[in-house]
């Protein structure tokens, strides 16, 4: 559940922009996911009459987790890769749809490659043919395994993931797709914005899912030892769920065309850390680190530089980590 306070707070930060979008037509993909959700969730309650077309692979379980948002937006049933064009004068293209899962990349990783390619691609032609405006959800990994001396890394890092290795299959989709957005920019006029994405924490996040922070809380609710998997030394940093959402739509309606901006929170913390801070907050029993082998793309920094989002939009990072662990925890029934 969203808490009211974060739902005013979005409220307040996106009341001047909302005017932008009077009249528009969206088509969203990836619009049942978290990030997706927190979206709907904020675009639902502006004063502006707009159109939304939510492609879905199963419109009946997210009637079923959000019968309100079922009701105010039109969902359409299909598939990112087998999806025909949907009809419509679309002026606004969000593409989120992939799935972003662990286990898909280390069971099949080209179907990871292929779904976000050929997604991209898709939409990047239905942006082109009904002349929209297109914001493309990118991920933080295409800046591959960040140095330790590289603190927070910006838009204009020259790093990249391992091209020999297929746990980059995520990575580099995104990277290639990014790569088909600047061709469509150039070569057919298609608008986009990129975000890319970093680590992210706030209600309706699964806590089942390979994300550690979520892991975290469940086994704090559980009131069972936090377990660390690997050493912990890997170091991350969480952007708030409602934060987030005023960063999208901040993106989506006013981010400079071809441009990529990164999207999370400068406030690192080691994973380790990150679990003693969990423990301490919600009262876990104890923090358990195995120091078992790391099996995921990255066990070093993943920490974004927000300069050019801030400084050129002028959004900001409300909610500070512990806050955000408090209110992710409530949502999941925590009591104080």
């Amino acid at each position: 559940m969203i808490a009211h306070t974060d739902l005013l707070a979005i409220d307040a930060a996106l009341a001047p922009l909302w005017p932008r979008l009077e009249g528009a037509h969206l088509f969203f993909t990836g619009g049942t996911g978290f990030i997706g959700r927190w979206m709907l969730e904020a675009l639902a309650r502006a004063p502006i009459g707009i159109t939304v077309s939510l492609l879905s692979r199963d419109p009946q379980a997210f009637t079923r987790r959000a019968p309100h948002l079922a009701d105010r937006f039109t969902l359409i049933r299909g598939d990112i890769q087998s999806c025909p064009a949907p009809q419509g004068d679309f002026t606004h293209i969000i593409h989120g749809a992939t799935d972003a899962s662990a286990a898909l990349t280390a069971n099949d990783p080209r179907r990871m490659f292929d779904t976000i390619l050929d997604g991209t691609r898709a939409m990047l032609d239905l942006a082109r043919d009904r002349q929209a405006r297109l914001l493309f959800m990118s991920s933080g990994a295409v800046y591959g395994v960040q140095p330790w001396q590289v603190f927070h890394v910006s838009e204009d890092w020259d790093g990249g993931p391992s091209i020999r290795d297929p746990k980059s299959a995520y990575a580099e989709g995104k990277r290639a797709a990014e790569t088909l957005c600047a061709i469509y920019g150039q070569q057919f006029g298609v608008e986009t914005v990129t975000a890319r994405i970093f680590a992210l924490l706030g209600p309706l996040l699964s806590l089942d899912t390979h994300f550690a922070a979520g892991n975290f809380i469940r086994d704090a609710l559980a009131g069972r030892p936090i377990t660390v998997q690997g050493s912990g030394q890997a170091v991350r940093s969480y952007l708030y769920a409602a934060d987030l959402a005023v960063w999208m739509w901040t993106l989506l309606i006013a981010g400079e065309k071809s441009t990529a901006y990164n999207v999370g929170s400068e406030e690192a913390v080691s994973i380790a850390d990150l679990a003693h801070r969990t423990a301490r907050i919600l009262g876990a029993p104890d923090v358990r680190i195995l120091g078992l082998p790391d099996p995921g793309w990255n066990p070093g920094r993943y920490v974004p530089s927000t300069t050019l989002i801030r400084q050129t939009l002028g959004v900001s990072a409300c909610v500070d980590l512990d806050e955000a662990i408090r209110r992710t925890a409530v949502s999941n029934g925590w009591k104080a």
